[in-house]
């Protein structure tokens, strides 16, 4: 088999793909305020508040936090108790992503002159700025990175271009559809294309999507997609709860088991199923990232 017969784009008109999706964009988007500025730390803010969190709890959250701490050099000065209260406050759930944000400042100021890298290897040296987050920061700080790929845009290509639901293939088709030295407006609108057009259920006519002329699925009907986890419902959950535990902490510094057991749930039973076993579970996993520590039957906060 030909090396062309396996490009699933050997015969997409790749500029004219290009051409009609950017102008899609620039024409009409969903408007956020991190689309609006350049500033590397205000951006890496908002993808980290993005993982795995509705956006729509992210816009005044992030509004609020970068009125808290303007710069990565206020952040890293915070307390980071100060930092994980404000996280939990806010609903944002996976509370050692505000630790690992907070150390990623304190490491932009001691380890890099207070300067962010501008490329994605540089930003992945930041703690817990994976793959994925040190592209979306290169690329729209810096107009630097590469094709991101992330579900979105794995359903967009799956669909509109036959690509085979493999990582490796998923890289090589966004790689090669990247228009060069525009990966902030392309990564912005393919992500958009998946957001608003090419959702679970797409909305090709509604949202006037600029690739029906080459889509597969549209010319077929057939709109399957590689499987999108759901975001569970947070109310209730065990992000919830985790982070009830380090509000009911930050309050009291420090607590015996069976008095914070009932801070965190009002049906707390000492031997229940939400008791002394479940409680012991959470706060494994707060220890385990550093934010709480357990000794003698009591919890604290770490600081």
């Amino acid at each position: 088999m030909s090396e062309e017969a396996d490009d699933p784009l050997a015969d997409v008109p790749t500029d004219d793909v290009r051409e009609a999706l950017i102008s899609w964009y620039e024409q009409d988007h969903r408007s956020f305020p991190w689309r609006e500025t350049t500033e590397p730390y205000e951006i890496l803010v908002s993808e980290v508040m993005s993982q795995q969190t509705q956006l729509g709890r992210v816009v005044d959250a992030w509004r609020a936090f970068l009125d808290r701490w303007p710069t990565a050099a206020d952040l890293a000065a915070a307390d980071r108790a100060d930092v994980v209260g404000f996280w939990t406050d806010h609903s944002l759930g996976y509370n050692n992503r505000a630790k690992y944000l907070h150390e990623a400042a304190q490491q932009v100021q001691t380890e890099f002159d207070g300067q962010f890298p501008d490329d994605p290897d540089g930003l992945s040296e930041l703690m817990g700025v994976g793959p994925y987050t040190a592209n979306a920061v290169a690329s729209f700080a810096f107009n630097n990175g590469d094709a991101v790929v992330d579900t979105n845009v794995k359903r967009v290509l799956y669909r509109a271009f036959d690509v085979p639901d493999d990582d490796a293939a998923f890289e090589r088709a966004a790689t090669a559809l990247l228009p060069p030295g525009e990966s902030r407006v392309w990564n912005n609108a393919i992500m958009e294309l998946g957001g608003v057009a090419c959702e679970q259920t797409p909305s090709c006519d509604e949202a006037d999507c600029p690739w029906r002329e080459w889509c597969s699925a549209y010319a077929s009907g057939d709109f399957t997609a590689p499987d999108v986890p759901t975001q569970p419902e947070f109310e209730g959950s065990r992000r919830q709860m985790r982070g009830r535990v380090v509000s009911v902490l930050k309050e009291y510094d420090e607590l015996p088991l069976d008095k914070l057991g009932p801070r965190v749930r009002v049906d707390y039973v000492p031997e229940g199923e939400y008791g002394r076993e479940w409680l012991r579970g959470l706060l494994s996993d707060l220890e385990s990232d550093g934010l709480v520590t357990v000794a003698d039957g009591s919890a604290s906060l770490q600081r």
